[in-house]
């Protein structure tokens, strides 16, 4: 009913190419499943979410290293040329109106920050990819040593040799690294716990008094 109310229609700037990505931070969940291309769909507003008739997209690339805050500026300029490109023909009453087959799609729900949890068990792109959706200003893929818990703050996945080293964080070569379940690892330049960075040494020491525990 309210919907109605709009007498020249309702609409809404959606950030994924629908139908992919229907529902909540639609840019996290394609960074994490690893995908190389999303973008931001104009559509008509429905009872369902995300379910309109689409007006307009404009797709932009993920780059292997960009995070979904990378993503997201990305996006953001993308649907100003989306708006701006449409917007005669939408004031015109003239606005394309192309099918949003939900058949075809994948709808998500919400992220919390527990959800971050590294599996390390994981191979080293599936992990690289949750580092990538969740890294800060969002709550970041995290793990725990005892009661610590660490974050990933800034991290890389190197082509280097696997290691045959128990999953986790390590440290190798005088680096800070994550083993995941494949033997390869992710470089970890900055490590936080409590808001803090952790340098090699305090890493060293924790790992340390781990291993005897």
């Amino acid at each position: 009913a309210l919907l109605a109310l709009a007498r020249h229609g309702a609409y809404n700037m959606h950030g994924s190419l629908l139908p992919k990505y229907r529902g909540r931070v639609p840019v996290n969940w394609a960074v994490l499943h690893g995908e190389t291309e999303t973008g931001v769909t104009l559509h008509e507003m429905a009872a369902k979410p995300d379910a309109g008739a689409i007006v307009a997209q404009t797709s932009v690339p993920i780059l292997p290293d960009d995070t979904a805050y990378d993503v997201f500026g990305k996006l953001t300029v993308a649907a100003e040329q989306t708006l701006w490109k449409v917007l005669p023909a939408m004031l015109a009453g003239q606005a394309p109106k192309l099918p949003n087959d939900l058949s075809q799609g994948s709808y998500f729900g919400g992220r919390k920050p527990e959800d971050g949890r590294i599996d390390w068990s994981q191979p080293a792109q599936a992990v690289y990819n949750l580092h990538r959706a969740v890294a800060p200003p969002y709550p970041g893929a995290w793990t725990r040593i005892g009661d610590k818990t660490f974050i990933i703050g800034k991290a890389r996945l190197p082509d280097q040799p696997k290691l045959n080293l128990p999953t986790g964080l390590a440290v190798v070569d005088n680096c800070i690294v994550g083993v995941c379940g494949d033997g390869r690892a992710l470089l970890i330049h900055t490590l936080l716990t409590d808001g803090e960075s952790v340098s090699l040494p305090e890493l060293q020491q924790i790992l340390a008094v781990s291993s005897r525990a």
